[in-house]
């Protein structure tokens, strides 16, 4: 048999032609895919592979499409284990069997709808993150909100998200370097730290107007919940308000953090792509740690693995 015979073919014994086999094997179809993306593919079998508990390997995956909804990027995977097949959609990824959910669109929007309900309860995922003491008080705010009746209820609601902007600073701190030459301000003064965290995580000329903002967000948002706090003639709409507020800063807050490595990042070194993504890799040395890909080349920042010794 020729050595370009696909595997499990059979050759027809009248006339040579090849006969296809019913399917190639699901392992052996990466061989045949054009358009790759190694890294993105290998955080889909990470994640497939642990959270379908009794499936030994993922044996192909491949990116089907990608589409834009209300400004949110969903990408679509086809993923085939040595048991199931698999719809892995991102984002907030989340799996689904393509035996009980045959129909992909039908599939995207379901995820989308899922997810959009998600997020107007709770965060969207439930690793452990350096915010949870934020994310459990803005649940405590929330549901005191829907609960409220009384004045004193809707003040119980200001000292709720008071507590919880107290703690987005607390977090904050742990995950931004500040000079050791920087005085501290008392860690109960939101405004200062609040400024200093801000200059620290956009700094320079060409921040300028985005610090102003986010500055004036922070001062006014404390200051309206210092209000909530205290009012005796507070109302449902005015304790709604507030509470939105601080969902907002919150946001601005965890966002800047948590991509300010990132956007350090904004082009890649090699083609100068901005499409430039973040991946976790459990594999690298000491403890695992995120890395680096470009999507318009294949420029990475993750470690060369260790030399091995040439003992021969």
């Amino acid at each position: 048999m020729a050595d370009n015979v696909l595997p499990n073919a059979q050759l027809d014994d009248n006339d040579g032609h090849v006969i296809p086999p019913p399917a190639l094997p699901a392992d052996q179809l990466a061989r045949y895919t054009i358009d790759r993306d190694p890294a993105s593919e290998q955080d889909i079998i990470n994640y497939v592979e642990g959270q379908c508990r009794g499936e030994e390997a993922v044996q192909y995956v491949e990116k089907i499409k990608t589409e834009i909804i209300l400004g949110d990027k969903y990408d679509v995977w086809d993923v085939t284990t040595d048991k199931n097949r698999w719809w892995v959609i991102g984002r907030f990824t989340n799996l689904y069997l393509q035996r009980d959910f045959p129909s992909l669109d039908f599939t995207l929007s379901f995820h989308v709808g899922l997810m959009m309900r998600i997020r107007s309860r709770q965060r969207p995922s439930d690793e452990p993150t350096p915010f949870d003491e934020v994310f459990r008080r803005q649940e405590q705010a929330h549901a005191r909100l829907d609960e409220a009746v009384e004045v004193e209820d809707l003040q119980a609601v200001g000292m709720v998200l008071r507590e919880c902007l107290l703690s987005l600073l607390a977090a904050a701190r742990r995950r931004i370097e500040i000079p050791a030459e920087v005085e501290r301000p008392q860690d109960a003064n939101f405004m200062a730290w609040s400024a200093l965290l801000i200059g620290l995580l956009l700094p320079g000329g060409s921040n300028k107007e985005l610090r102003s903002y986010v500055k004036g967000a922070a001062e006014s948002t404390w200051q309206l919940v210092n209000w909530l706090t205290h009012a005796r003639n507070a109302t449902k709409t005015a304790a709604t308000i507030t509470t939105h507020a601080a969902d907002l800063l919150v946001g601005h807050f965890i966002q800047l953090v948590e991509f300010d490595r990132l956007d350090h990042t904004e082009q890649c070194p090699t083609c100068k792509s901005r499409d430039v993504r973040q991946h976790f890799d459990p594999a690298i040395a000491p403890d695992g740690d995120y890395y680096l890909t470009c999507g318009a080349c294949d420029w990475s920042s993750h470690p060369a693995p260790p030399e091995e010794d040439d003992d021969e």
